[in-house]
């Protein structure tokens, strides 16, 4: 299993666009295949932070999750409200393996 963390910058006065286009993820995700945990947005602190955190198999699952939410109709849809809206104006993807117990995988020697 493995985690990928989505860091975004958002415009700061688009916090309500970022929240209706998490809120779109929060349907599409889960339909097309990833374990989501949630998306955070600002609330203390950094007025321009926002993630994205969900599981995924593997990088080969990972890879068909993301031709599927192409595909997916709300997916597409969102991507282009993105796209249109502007109010992302940095997103990087970072993927992590769960190394503490008792939640990794420890394989055996």
């Amino acid at each position: 299993m493995i985690t990928c963390i989505i860091r975004y910058q958002i415009d700061p006065f688009a916090k309500d666009k970022f929240a209706t286009y998490a809120r779109n993820w929060g349907e599409a995700i889960p339909r097309c295949g990833a374990d989501l945990i949630g998306y955070f947005g600002p609330h203390e602190g950094s007025s321009t932070a926002a993630y994205g955190i969900y599981h995924v198999e593997s990088l080969a699952a990972y890879e068909a999750y993301r031709a599927r939410l192409s595909a997916d109709p709300l997916g597409r849809e969102n991507y282009e409200f993105a796209a249109r809206a502007r109010f992302i104006l940095k997103e990087d993807r970072l993927f992590l393996k769960c190394v503490s117990l008792p939640h990794a995988e420890v394989s055996k020697p």
